[in-house]
C-alpha cells in the first residue's frame, strides 16, 4: 500500500495529523479463499478500495476515483472484487467489478441501469449474483443475474427491501421488507432462485408496537438452511436460529443486557456474539452444541467490527476515544498496520448520565486534560437518528478539545443501544423529543461547571445537522452558534426531493406524507423556525447529496439571507458528506473558525 505523503510532519498539529493519518477497516475475506482481502484506506488522502493477498503479503489499491470509494464485496471465490460506482457521491449508480489480482474494470451486471443499491450477495459459483436497487420510479427490485445472461427480477414492490443473505449453496436467497409500510421494522422473506416463497418471518403487530427483524446469515455449510437473525422480542436485538425450511426457530439464552448482534463461524459450528452496552462493545464465541458462552478478551472501548477467520482465531477493529483505531487478532498480533505518520492519541471519554422527561440520558464527555469549567463546550449530536455515540476514536470532536473545548455527545431518544423502547421513543414529534433530552443535558453541563453558558455550540452531522438547526429555531436562548454539517433544514421539500428509501423512514417516523400529515412535518421541520434563530449559523452541504438535498438547504439559507441573520454556507462538490481527507480537514478548520469568531474570548 503506498502512501504519498511523508511519514513524519513535526509542524503540522495533532488534530489535522489525526485526518491525515493513514487508517484501514476491517479486511474482508474470500470464504473459498481466505487468504484474499479487501479493506479500505485513507493512504493516499482518498478513502479507496484495496485488495491484500495474505500470502504473498502484496497489497494493491483497486478503485482510484477523485470522491472516493468505499463500498465494495469480494466474490466468495476471492476471483473478483465488485465495488459500486455512484459518480459524483450522489448514491446512485452500478457496480462494477475488477479481478483480485488486477485489470480493467468492467459493468458487473450489464443488464442493470443505474439505481440506488439495495443490498449484493455473491454465491459461491462465482457467475451468480442476486442484487437489490432502489429507484424513485419502481421502488425495490432484487434481480437474480447469472454470467451471460439476461438478470431476472425475482421482488419487487414500492416500499424499501432490500437483499438479505445467499445461502452457502446458492439455494435460498433471504430478503428483508417493509410491505407493511413500517421502514424502522422490516419483515423477511426467503425465496428459491425461481422466485417460490419457501418461508416468511413478520413480527410486526401493528398498532402501537412494531417489532424488526434483521437478517444475520445463512450458515456457511452446504445443505444448511439455519438463517440467522436477528430480533427484537424481548425489547433490544438479540440474535435467534431459524431453519426456514422446517419452520423451526432456536432461541439463544443470552444473559447479556445490551443489544446483542452475531455472526457465524466458518464451521457454523459457533456464533461470533457482538453485545453493545452503554457506548462500549465487547465479544463473544457461543458454541451451539453445548450452548455456552465465552468471553473472547478485548480492551475496554468499541469494537467496530469483527470476523471468524478459519483457524478459529478472531480478527477485530477497536478503538476508543483516546486510542487510534486498530485491527487486531485474538492470536496476539496486528492484522493490518497501515504505513506512514502514527495518529496521536486523544483523551478519553466520561459518563454521565442525567434524569430527562423520558428516562435517564446518556452522555459522552471529553475535555482538554487538566482543564476546569467552565469552558467553551460543543454539543456534538450523533447523526441516524437510529446510530448511538461510543467510547471510540473519532477525529472531530478530538480536534474540539485540542482548541480548548469540552465536547458533550449526547445519546438522546431514537439512539440506538439502550433497549428498544429509547430507540422508538421519537415517533411523530420527530426532533422535538430528542431536543428535549440534549436540553436536559445542557442543564447539567451548565449547573455542574463544566459548560460556559455563554460560549456554547450546538453541531452535528447529518440527523445531527438537523437536529442543529431546529435546536436553534425552538431553543433559541440556548445557544451561542450552530453548525450544520449536510443537514434536514425543510423538512417538506427535503421529503419530496430524497431518495425514496429515506422517503419511506419519514413516512414511518411522521405517520405520514407532508400532504397527509402537515402538523407534523411543520412542526418537526427547523424552516418553521427559522425566524426565531439568534445565534450565527454555519451550514456545509454537499451538492450531489440525495440524503439531504440542497434544495431544501437553499430555502432555509434565503429565510435566514432575507432578514439579515449571520450565517454562513459552504458548498462542495460531494455527496452526503466527503471521502478526501484535503477536504474533510478543510471543513472542520472553517467550522472551528467559526465557532472562534462569533464566541466571545474564543
Amino acid at each position: 500500500m503506498s502512501d504519498s505523503r511523508t511519514p513524519d510532519a513535526p509542524d503540522m498539529p495533532d488534530w489535522e495529523k489525526r485526518f491525515r493519518a493513514p487508517r484501514v477497516s476491517l479486511p474482508d475475506w474470500a470464504e473459498d479463499a481466505p487468504d484474499r482481502s479487501l479493506f479500505v484506506s485513507n493512504a493516499t488522502g482518498t478513502y479507496e478500495l484495496y485488495a491484500w493477498d495474505r500470502a504473498s503479503g502484496e497489497q494493491r489499491r483497486v478503485t482510484d476515483r477523485p470522491n472516493g470509494t468505499t463500498d465494495g464485496v469480494l466474490s466468495p471465490d476471492g476471483a473478483w472484487i465488485w465495488w459500486f460506482d455512484d459518480k459524483d457521491g450522489d448514491e446512485f449508480g452500478v457496480w462494477r467489478r475488477q479481478p483480485f489480482g488486477g485489470g480493467p474494470d468492467e459493468p458487473a451486471v450489464p443488464g442493470l441501469g443505474p439505481s440506488y443499491p439495495a443490498g449484493l450477495a455473491l454465491a459461491r459459483d462465482g457467475r451468480t449474483a442476486v442484487v437489490g436497487r432502489s429507484t424513485d420510479d419502481e421502488g425495490t427490485t432484487i434481480h437474480l443475474a447469472r454470467e451471460g445472461e439476461t438478470p431476472v427480477v425475482l421482488y419487487r414492490h414500492r416500499e424499501s427491501a432490500g437483499v438479505g443473505d445467499l445461502s452457502h449453496d446458492g439455494s435460498l436467497i433471504a430478503v428483508e421488507h417493509t410491505e407493511h409500510g413500517d421502514a424502522m421494522h422490516a419483515a423477511l422473506r426467503v425465496l428459491r432462485p425461481d422466485g417460490t416463497t419457501v418461508a416468511e418471518l413478520d413480527d410486526t403487530r401493528g398498532g402501537t408496537e412494531e417489532l424488526g427483524l434483521e437478517v444475520l446469515g445463512f450458515a456457511p455449510v452446504d445443505g444448511d438452511t439455519r438463517l440467522l437473525v436477528g430480533h427484537q422480542r424481548r425489547g433490544r436485538w438479540e440474535p435467534l436460529v431459524w431453519d426456514v425450511v422446517t419452520g423451526e426457530e432456536t432461541d439463544l439464552p443470552l444473559d447479556l443486557p445490551g443489544d446483542v448482534s452475531a455472526q457465524w463461524y466458518p464451521d457454523g459450528a459457533a456464533l461470533l456474539i457482538a453485545h453493545s452496552h452503554e457506548a462500549r462493545s465487547e465479544l463473544y464465541r457461543y458454541d451451539l452444541a453445548a450452548r455456552a458462552l465465552a468471553r473472547i478478551p478485548t480492551p475496554p472501548g468499541t469494537v467496530s467490527g469483527a470476523t471468524a477467520r478459519p483457524d478459529g482465531s478472531v480478527e477485530y477493529l477497536w478503538s476508543s476515544a483516546a486510542e487510534p483505531s486498530v485491527v487486531r487478532s485474538t492470536a496476539g498480533r496486528i492484522v493490518l498496520d497501515p504505513p506512514g505518520m502514527k495518529c496521536p492519541p486523544s483523551v478519553p471519554v466520561e459518563d454521565v448520565w442525567v434524569e430527562g422527561p423520558g428516562g435517564r440520558i446518556h452522555a459522552l464527555v471529553q475535555k482538554p486534560a487538566g482543564a476546569t469549567g467552565p469552558l467553551p463546550t460543543v454539543f456534538d449530536l450523533h447523526g441516524g437518528p437510529t446510530w448511538h455515540d461510543s467510547d471510540s476514536f473519532a477525529a472531530g470532536p478530538a480536534a474540539w478539545v485540542d482548541h480548548g473545548y469540552a465536547v458533550v455527545r449526547v445519546n438522546y431518544r431514537g439512539s440506538t443501544g439502550y433497549g428498544r423502547a429509547w430507540t422508538d421513543a421519537l415517533k411523530h414529534r420527530v426532533g422535538l423529543i430528542e431536543l428535549e433530552d440534549v436540553a436536559a443535558v445542557r442543564d447539567w453541563a451548565v449547573s455542574s461547571g463544566l459548560a460556559d453558558p455563554e460560549r456554547l455550540v450546538l453541531t452535528g452531522g447529518s440527523w445531527g445537522g438537523y437536529l442543529t438547526l431546529l435546536g436553534l429555531g425552538t431553543q433559541p436562548g440556548a445557544w451561542a452558534v450552530g453548525i450544520a454539517v449536510v443537514p434536514v433544514a425543510d423538512y417538506v421539500t427535503a421529503y419530496h426531493d430524497e431518495m425514496e428509501a429515506l422517503k419511506a423512514m419519514d413516512r414511518t417516523l411522521l405517520g405520514g406524507t407532508p400532504e397527509e400529515v402537515p402538523d407534523r412535518f411543520a412542526a418537526s421541520s427547523p424552516l418553521t423556525y427559522v425566524d426565531r434563530v439568534q445565534a450565527p449559523v454555519y451550514i456545509s452541504a454537499g451538492v450531489n447529496d440525495p440524503r439531504c438535498p440542497i434544495r431544501q438547504i437553499d430555502n432555509y439559507v434565503e429565510r435566514l439571507e432575507a432578514r439579515g441573520a449571520v450565517h454562513e454556507v459552504y458548498r462542495y462538490d460531494a455527496g452526503h458528506g466527503s471521502l478526501v481527507v484535503d477536504e474533510r480537514i478543510k471543513q472542520v478548520q472553517l467550522e472551528m473558525e467559526f465557532a472562534a469568531k462569533h464566541l466571545p474570548g474564543a
